[in-house]
């Protein structure tokens, strides 16, 4: 995708909580039973730091977008949520916790392997030694659809239509993806690339980052993972 921009800039952070998951609360319940202290990777406008904290839990947090920090400054207790701004990859608070994580997909956003692996070993150098890391991500399957290459229709309304627009590289795992909204106002476009990974691949990063899984669920209900779960929660722990 040529001119990709990968950072959340202004636009994306004013919008970004228009379109909740629904979740929010089941994420929550499902972190705040690894302690008191929590690092969240890629914190972003604070969808599930500032509940969590309001939960009892002290949350820190490393975010790549300034736009997205000025966000959750906005809203009612995001000043006193510490946040390092730059790369979940490498960057860190110099502390240690109970629980780092990762939720939302968003490790698909480092773009090659290294990247992805190096953001294993950052958690796993923040972790105490009865830590986890926690990962909430899509199981891939864009692989089977035919060419490589799709178009979802998300809404169509008398005035516009919004389309979701794919196409999978299985070489380099990256999905190319942009969502379309044409209609009587215009057109508007919304870039995003991510690398995909299976739950399989984390677990060998985890192994390469001194941590082995503890337990992988489909959801944030503790749901059995299988072979047609759409998702996959992992908790990894210390080898």
């Amino acid at each position: 995708m040529k001119g990709f921009n990968p950072s959340f800039g202004p636009e994306t952070a004013k919008t970004y909580d228009d379109n909740l998951r629904g979740d929010e609360a089941d994420t929550v319940r499902f972190l705040r039973r690894f302690g008191d202290r929590a690092l969240e990777f890629a914190i972003g406008t604070g969808r599930i730091a500032l509940p969590l904290k309001e939960s009892g839990v002290h949350v820190d947090g490393v975010e790549l977008s300034p736009d997205m920090v000025a966000r959750m400054r906005e809203k009612p207790g995001g000043n006193d949520v510490e946040v390092v701004v730059g790369d979940m990859a490498t960057e860190g608070t110099g502390r240690t916790y109970p629980l780092v994580y990762l939720v939302f997909n968003t490790i698909t956003n480092l773009l090659t392997q290294d990247d992805q692996v190096r953001c294993f070993e950052n958690a796993a150098r923040h972790l105490t030694e009865d830590g986890v890391f926690v990962i909430e991500c899509g199981v891939p399957s864009w692989a089977a659809r035919q060419r490589h290459q799709f178009i979802d229709v998300e809404r169509i309304e008398v005035d516009h239509v919004d389309l979701d627009v794919n196409r999978y590289d299985p070489v380099t795992q990256i999905l190319d993806e942009n969502h379309v909204h044409i209609g009587a106002d215009g057109i508007r476009f919304g870039a995003i690339r991510q690398r995909l990974s299976y739950p399989s691949e984390f677990d060998l990063m985890a192994r390469i980052a001194g941590l082995k899984l503890r337990q992988r669920h489909a959801g944030w209900l503790d749901e059995p993972f299988a072979a047609d779960s759409a998702r996959h929660v992992s908790v990894y722990e210390r080898a």
